[in-house]
């Protein structure tokens, strides 16, 4: 059976994926596999990303992030992700937008 996209899922759905996705991260953490962890933690802000709604982001403004240290200015929004720069850097990077708070 295929997986779904976060795309396809309900809110429902993506409450429960988020759920196990921090489920399987907490035991990759508790046994010291933090690669594993860090992408099922990666996984929990993508499909985070599709419970907000991009409309509630603005081009042109700057957001905090939640790591607490990094602001995100938006060029453009391209789906449930924000493409711009981080921290004021010359680099063009896209990031999920519910790594941004509002």
């Amino acid at each position: 059976m295929e997986e779904k996209r976060f795309s396809e899922m309900g809110e429902t759905e993506l409450h429960t994926v988020i759920r196990t996705f921090n489920e399987k991260a907490k035991k990759a953490e508790q046994l010291g596999m933090m690669n594993e962890y860090a992408v099922y933690e990666r996984k929990v802000w993508m499909a985070k990303a599709y419970l907000l709604d991009p409309k509630d982001f603005e081009p042109g403004k700057s957001y905090p992030m939640f790591d607490g240290e990094s602001t995100f200015q938006i060029s453009y929004l391209n789906g449930h992700f924000a493409w711009g720069y981080r921290n004021q850097e010359a680099n063009l990077d896209a990031v999920p937008i519910s790594l941004l708070k509002k």
